[in-house]
């Protein structure tokens, strides 16, 4: 075994005699799909409930940001993106805010001993676009601009991290065929909604820096910058699909 693997058992024993409870068995899935080592995926199960609540606390902060306000509390308190659009968009907006909400949701469903299926392919699918879409889009298409450095790189690797906790639901999740449609209708509506037809005063994803104002909150979407964003977001709503399919393929292969 590495020095990796024997630090990391380490570790799990450790955060065991914290927080012991029974684990879902690892059912040695191959690593396209399950790529975090056994080790690390204990820790974070065992881990759920605190993982759980800093996801909710993340959702907080991500609908605060979406707000306009992350570092000022003064009047008034609805601006930004959701200020400039009507409330009934904003399900389609804050798209990292509600993903962090499916996966805070599928952990504390799963400790409830709760069948959420839809729930927990949901938390999958969020976890793996915008873990991913977001660093793509701050380091090839934003850059830091005016916001504070540790704001860029908060943004940034709590993203990243979102995209680890997604390889830690199938070992809870039977990633059965309706819930993945379930998903993959959801942020595949995203992805019409939020670049190609606008509703509800669209488009809907997120502002992005490199589009320039043409008007009062008024977006140029002709830029290249709009074409890249959404070809990546449409790439990661196949991967997780994908990705979703096939860990159902490997799960029925082992039962």
């Amino acid at each position: 075994m590495s020095v990796l693997g024997r630090t990391g058992e380490r570790i799990e024993s450790l955060v065991a005699r914290y927080f012991d409870a029974p684990l879902p068995e690892s059912e040695g899935l191959p690593a396209y799909v399950a790529p975090l080592p056994e080790w690390l995926e204990n820790i974070g199960l065992r881990l759920a409930w605190p993982i759980a609540i800093v996801n909710l606390v993340g959702t907080l902060f991500g609908f605060w940001y979406y707000a306009g306000r992350p570092l000022n509390l003064s009047p008034p308190l609805l601006g930004g993106q959701l200020g400039a659009a009507t409330p009934l968009a904003y399900p389609l907006i804050p798209d990292s805010p509600v993903a962090t909400l499916f996966i805070g949701l599928s952990f504390a469903a799963w400790k409830l001993d709760w069948d959420l299926q839809w729930l927990h392919a949901l938390a999958f699918f969020g976890c793996i676009k915008l873990g991913l879409w977001t660093p793509y889009v701050q380091l090839v298409i934003n850059g830091p601009g005016d916001i504070p450095v540790w704001l860029y790189w908060f943004l940034i690797l709590s993203h990243l991290a979102m995209a680890v906790e997604a390889f830690l639901i199938h070992r809870y999740a039977s990633f059965s065929v309706p819930a993945v449609a379930a998903a993959a209708f959801w942020y595949g509506f995203n992805d019409v909604v939020d670049y190609f037809v606008p509703v509800l005063g669209g488009p809907h994803h997120t502002w992005l820096r490199a589009e320039p104002l043409v008007g009062p909150l008024t977006f140029d979407h002709t830029v290249p910058a709009h074409d890249l964003a959404a070809g990546w977001a449409v790439v990661l709503t196949l991967l997780a699909t994908f990705l979703a399919l096939a860990t159902r393929v490997e799960k029925v292969r082992r039962s």
